[in-house]
């Protein structure tokens, strides 16, 4: 199961582990100019990939259909990676790319 993270450059402020963990993902999401989006991958081991945009900007795309638990832990698990906020890595049999 992999989750695709681009390289990407720290912005002038990175949210703390703290706020990642216990902000409520809309907020974090709009607090972080991250753009949420369902995507076409449909494959079981796909969780989620981060995309950096030509033009600035961070799209999140994510399988819809997924539980909210789901949702909601990769979610914050990307935005964490894509600002380089350190957290535990998710277990086995989760992986990240970055390409």
């Amino acid at each position: 199961m992999t989750l695709a993270i681009p390289a990407c450059p720290s912005p002038d402020r990175r949210p703390s582990a703290e706020e990642i963990l216990g902000t409520p993902l809309p907020q974090l999401l709009a607090d972080t100019g991250v753009e949420l989006f369902d995507s076409p991958i449909t494959d079981a081991g796909f969780f989620g990939a981060i995309v950096q945009r030509k033009k600035g900007g961070i799209s999140l795309s994510m399988p819809a259909g997924r539980s909210g638990l789901e949702h909601d832990t990769i979610a914050r698990y990307l935005v964490a990676q894509i600002f380089d906020v350190d957290l535990p890595d998710l277990p086995p049999p989760f992986t990240t790319t970055e390409i």
